[in-house]
């Protein structure tokens, strides 16, 4: 489930607005891949910022897209999950 939601918002650009943990993260996503112990993990970068990061899938909860907000890439999207 949040895969498709993160491909979806990939596909149209739009940004990502979940809790990680305790704190609540505004993301432009980017890409979507499995860390060196297997576990999934989505790429993007923090609004308004220039950080790039990356985030656990099973310490994301609370996923909103953020539709009214399109972002232009600074690094190429690929949109296929692992």
């Amino acid at each position: 489930m949040k895969t498709d939601i993160f491909i979806k918002a990939m596909r149209k650009r739009n940004n990502l607005r979940f809790l990680y943990g305790l704190q609540e993260i505004n993301l432009e996503p980017y890409y979507i891949a499995k860390n060196k112990s297997g576990k999934k993990v989505i790429y993007g970068r923090l609004r308004n910022t220039n950080e790039i990061r990356k985030f656990e899938y099973d310490k994301i909860a609370n996923i909103r897209v953020i539709e009214s907000f399109r972002f232009s890439p600074r690094i190429p999207i690929n949109s296929f999950a692992v």
